[in-house]
């Protein structure tokens, strides 16, 4: 492969799948029984001042992850507030939401992004927890969103 065909937005291999789902319990019974996946560990959460689409916004949001091979699944199922998930839910139903990649440099990466025209749509940092993420809008072009993540002290 030569240089001509380097991407200009590297990143490593996926680590999760994000699919977005109405009933957290009917999913988890689903593809527990049909894919086999889990155990699942489930959380809520409320997040508070998180940007979408340039407005800070909460939202209430109940998790479920497992693990298949090197892939985390995550099911999300949200509770209040509008997020890319509610917006996903109301314009496609269910299904696969995002592919997360970790990175070294949240600004790096979104600066690259920026250059090719691809924002963030929702995104925190949270320097108290050495984490930051973003959702990129990239479903117009690959039919799915990405989301970055950084986490202070763990390598990709």
């Amino acid at each position: 492969m030569g240089s001509e065909n380097k991407p200009p937005i590297p990143l490593p291999p996926p680590e999760q799948i994000g699919i977005v789902v109405e009933d957290m319990d009917r999913a988890i019974e689903h593809f527990g029984r049909v894919l086999g996946w889990g155990p699942f560990q489930i959380m809520e959460s409320k997040m508070r001042g998180v940007i979408y689409r340039g407005k800070p916004t909460d939202c209430r949001i109940r998790m479920a992850t497992c693990r298949s091979g090197n892939i985390e699944i995550e099911l999300l199922q949200i509770l209040e507030g509008e997020t890319p998930h509610t917006e996903f839910l109301r314009e496609k139903g269910e299904g696969v939401h995002h592919l997360r990649f970790r990175v070294n440099d949240m600004a790096d990466a979104l600066a690259r992004f920026a250059k090719e025209g691809i924002e963030p749509v929702w995104h925190q940092n949270l320097p108290q927890y050495g984490i930051s993420f973003a959702y990129l809008d990239t479903a117009a072009t690959g039919g799915i969103m990405i989301e970055l993540i950084e986490i202070k002290g763990v390598k990709p």
